[in-house]
């Protein structure tokens, strides 16, 4: 990744980070205790309360376990007694300085936004509200994540899917591609994340047998067993 490529992605987080601030400025406390649909096993506040750990333990260099649930659990536990308001407080002092040092990250300055967009969206489902879904962070987020399942499949040797979306169309994987998907940025991106089921992805405009393995390829996340509307 350039250094241009990541001041985009920086720039992009910047953004959602005030969208996701004037989000949760002022809610109701009882209803940032209430799950978040798509992390089942966390609160609306426990969502923001792992966005702004991440940032906390990047300054911090706390890195070991990077992206595991244990790594994550952490930043979600020692902000259990700290208000919603407090968590923004800290989330936007801290976050300037992560920003700026961002460009220099390489691949991981992409999963750093990917993660991010994904619980933007998270906060936005539970709290009733239809996010903003042609941000630069979606469309810098889908680019990185597809550029990963490329990767997989070219590990595997496996043959080629493309993705049609707002932005055209991109092939991954090897040789020409066995099937299309056509869907928004936003959708493969939610896809990716494990925020629709196998149902879902096979309802997805297909040319050539559905794919929905390819939704699951990064390894991060499998697809539900249920639908996920929002």
């Amino acid at each position: 990744m350039t250094e241009v490529e990541g001041t985009a992605y920086a720039d992009a987080y910047r953004a959602l980070r005030g969208r996701v601030t004037a989000l949760l400025k002022g809610v109701d406390p009882a209803r940032c205790d209430a799950i978040a649909p798509a992390t089942p096993e966390w609160r609306v506040r426990d969502v923001l309360a792992h966005m702004v750990g991440v940032n906390a333990d990047i300054l911090a260099g706390n890195l070991a376990g990077v992206g595991t649930d244990p790594w994550t659990q952490v930043q979600v536990d020692v902000r259990a007694d700290v208000s919603v308001a407090e968590m923004l407080d800290e989330w936007n002092e801290i976050s300037p300085a992560v920003e700026e040092i961002a460009p220099m990250f390489g691949t991981a300055t992409g999963q750093w936004l990917f993660d991010a967009c994904t619980h933007e969206h998270d906060l936005c489902n539970a709290l009733g509200v239809v996010g903003d879904r042609d941000t630069d962070a979606v469309v810098l987020a889908y680019g990185w994540a597809t550029d990963r399942v490329d990767d997989v499949l070219r590990t595997r040797d496996a043959a080629g899917v493309a993705f049609v979306t707002e932005s055209g169309t991109k092939v991954v994987g090897v040789g020409e591609p066995v099937a299309t998907v056509h869907a928004t940025h936003f959708e493969v991106m939610r896809a990716l994340t494990g925020r629709r089921s196998r149902a879902q992805v096979e309802a997805y405009g297909w040319d050539g047998p559905p794919r929905p393995d390819v939704f699951a390829s990064l390894g991060l996340f499998t697809l539900r067993t249920d639908d996920f509307v929002e």
